[in-house]
Formats: structure tokens, C-alpha cells, sequence
């Protein structure tokens, strides 16, 4: 299969969670798309786990190509996987989701619509039940519609569910060093601010299964604010500068689950915003006295 007959690279960033990659795997087997027309490339970021017992059941019934580097995090994964890639876009998602049916149909028309624009899709929480995993997804959710509610002006995705043009992907450098959180936000801002256009299409879905509890909700969102201090440092040295979010962007999202849940669920989830808000906090003041100066 040669370049010209492969329209979209699937890329795939993965760190010990076989089950969570097979399932991953499993759903592009089950897309209603051509096989000729993508390929599916696995990024083990671990030189010392292997995932070739994952894969080997899938390599005769898909286009799959699986790279391995150093433990380096998912941005230097997607990376490897974006630049080795053979199709003219790079769909890039991640080892614990799993995909629609028409995910690539989806996309597929679109990128006839929009050819050079980032095209984001939406993403939906695959354990219901689960609180924590339900609050990060709502999190998600508000800064959509926070940054996307114009859906041809979008500003901001992440990377377990969106779409771009190889060459100008490859144009920008990929992703920025950001080793456990915040890459998608500045490539987003990235991307932006070198020309491109980016669009929402809620219609291109993929489901996360991230299971978390109350301890690792709070490292996500401390991460997050590692991430964001990060994400600041780098855009004061850029021409176009990160913005301070008005007042009134906390004050709705703090009240964001009070109108999108129900039941007790929505004190609970509201909650766990605030927790959000402190955890992020924390994690920027961390940033702050460690990462001066690197």
C-alpha cells in the first residue's frame, strides 16, 4: 500500500494497557470503511513492555503498523507515529478509547468540506457509572463549549479524538515536549496561530473508558495544571500570548454540572469541580517552583 491509496493514518500512543489497546484495536476492525484506504499505526512507548501478543490477532485483518520507542510520553508517541506515517490525514486517538462505526465516514466527508483545517470530534465517557471518569469527561465537555461554540472558528481539542492534514502537521513540528499533560492545548493554540483553521464536528465520535478514582482525578487535574503552567511559559516566549480567562469563565463552569446533571449527581459532580479547580491550582504552583528556568 503506497501513500497515494492511503487517505488516513490511525495513530495510536500506548503504555501497558493491553486490554484497554486490544478493545482500541478491536473497533477499527469494526469501522465501515474500506481497508485500503487507512492504516493503523501503534505507538508502544516502552522499550521494555512488550504489546506484540496484543496486536498479533488484529495484524491479518488490518493495515497495522506498531513502532516502539522509549518510555518519552504520549506526544513524543504521537509523533513518531505522525511522521512515519503514510496518509494524506492523521487521525490521532488514544489506547483506552474505542471508535464509532462511521468515525473515519465522518471524517472522510468533512475533510472533503474543510481539506486543511484541524477537525475535532466529540468525545463520550464510556463509564457512566463511574463518578470520577464522568466529572473529567463533564470537564471536557464545558471547555467545548467553551472554545468550540462556534464550530467553523474552533479553538481547542484533545488529541484522543481529532484529525489533520499530514503535510501541514509535519509543517509545524508536531507535538511540543510536553511530557504528561497540556501537548494538545499547545498545539491547538499552535496550530492556530500558524494560519490553519480548526473545526468542531461533534458527529466524529469516540468513546473513553478511563477509569479513575478520587486519587487519580486529582493527579489528572493536578497534571493538568502542571500543563498549563507549561503551556504558559511557552506562548510568553511566542508573538501570540496565552489569554487569562475572565472571571466568568470559573463562575460557569463551576456551575456547569448543576445544569447538565441530575439528582444528587449533579452536588457530587459539582464537587468534584471545585476539587478540579484546586488540583490545577496546585499543580500550576508546583510548575512554578520546579520548571523556572528549564
Amino acid at each position: 500500500m503506497n501513500q497515494a491509496e492511503t487517505l488516513f493514518s490511525i495513530i495510536v500512543p500506548t503504555y501497558n494497557r493491553p486490554d484497554k489497546l486490544a478493545a482500541c484495536i478491536q473497533s477499527f476492525v469494526e469501522l465501515e470503511y474500506p481497508r485500503d484506504k487507512f492504516q493503523v499505526i501503534i505507538v508502544n512507548d516502552s522499550t521494555e513492555i512488550s504489546v506484540e501478543n496484543t496486536i498479533s490477532p488484529f495484524l491479518d485483518r488490518l493495515n497495522l503498523t506498531l513502532l516502539t520507542q522509549p518510555n518519552s510520553g504520549p506526544a513524543t508517541a504521537r509523533n513518531t507515529g505522525g511522521f512515519a506515517a503514510a496518509g494524506k490525514f492523521l487521525v490521532f486517538t488514544d489506547d483506552d478509547c474505542t471508535v464509532a462505526t462511521d468515525w473515519l465516514q465522518t471524517l472522510e466527508k468533512r475533510f472533503g468540506e474543510t481539506p486543511d483545517c484541524l477537525i475535532g470530534g466529540r468525545i463520550i465517557n464510556a463509564l457512566p457509572d463511574n463518578i470520577y471518569s464522568t466529572a473529567s469527561q463533564l470537564l471536557i465537555d464545558y471547555l467545548y463549549s467553551y472554545y468550540n461554540a462556534i464550530g467553523d472558528r474552533a479553538q481547542f481539542f484533545t488529541s484522543n479524538n481529532f484529525a489533520l492534514p499530514a503535510d501541514s502537521f509535519q509543517k509545524i513540528g508536531g507535538f511540543g515536549s510536553f511530557s504528561f499533560s497540556g501537548e494538545d492545548r499547545e498545539f491547538c493554540h499552535r496550530w492556530l496561530n500558524s494560519g490553519y483553521g480548526a473545526v468542531y464536528a461533534p458527529e466524529v465520535i469516540v468513546y473513553h473508558a478511563h477509569k479513575l478514582t478520587l486519587h487519580k482525578f486529582w493527579q489528572q487535574q493536578f497534571n493538568y495544571g502542571k500543563g498549563a503552567f507549561l503551556f504558559q511559559q511557552v506562548t510568553s516566549k511566542s508573538a501570540v500570548k496565552g489569554k487569562l480567562q475572565h472571571p466568568s469563565f470559573y463562575l460557569n463552569l463551576l456551575t456547569y454540572p448543576l445544569v447538565h446533571t441530575q439528582g444528587i449527581q449533579k452536588l457530587l459532580i459539582a464537587g468534584l469541580f471545585l476539587v478540579s479547580q484546586v488540583a490545577i491550582v496546585a499543580g500550576l504552583l508546583w510548575g512554578k517552583n520546579n520548571f523556572v528556568g528549564e
